[in-house]
């Protein structure tokens, strides 16, 4: 297995279905801090639908779809990136991520993408990032600005969170306007 340092005592490594009872965990720790933003918070709420998100996850990576990865500070999971979809066919993928509040403040997340964002441009030799937040979020939408992403819309009420229809942005980067980090 690998792991890639993002600072000290942080690393990036590939999260899977074996790893299921450390996710849930993190998802029990995080669920309140994330469910205003991400839909998805309340499906891990047991050992067995922690596992087949992973499991999904594991599945369309071996499609070559999707991959997940967990970041964890001093060996503890507190948050992860993902690409939500991942084509080469098309050339584009779109990148997640979720964080609990210990994981905050520490640039593990934009190491984390970056990172990601590397991989896809650089050795998969895809065309066009995508990320996907709310306008209320104000720390993803800072994280897409730093990384160099452009807003190119909004959707109005394009999904159902918590019973109410929220809007979503879409930022994007291109290949050609990556800088990697040396």
């Amino acid at each position: 297995m690998f792991a890639v340092p993002l600072a000290d005592h942080a690393e990036l490594r590939p999260l899977e279905p074996w790893q299921a009872a450390e996710f849930l965990a993190n998802m029990d720790r995080s669920r309140a801090h994330l469910k205003p933003w991400i839909s998805w918070a309340d499906r891990s709420t047991d050992l067995e639908s922690a596992r087949a998100t992973l499991q999904g996850y594991a599945d369309r990576q071996a499609a070559d779809a999707a991959r997940l990865y967990g970041i964890w500070l001093d060996g503890t999971l507190v948050g992860g990136t993902m690409f939500v979809t991942f084509s080469t066919a098309t050339g584009t993928a779109e990148i997640g991520v979720w964080t609990e509040p210990a994981g905050e403040g520490r640039g593990l997340v934009a190491a984390a993408v970056r990172h990601l964002i590397d991989y896809a441009f650089t050795t998969r030799g895809l065309h066009r990032i995508e990320w996907h937040t709310s306008p209320a979020n104000i720390r993803s939408r800072s994280l897409a600005q730093r990384l160099g992403m452009r807003l190119d819309g909004t959707l109005r009420e394009a999904y159902l969170a918590n019973g109410v229809h929220q809007d979503s942005e879409i930022w994007s980067l291109l290949a050609r306007e990556w800088k990697p980090t040396p």
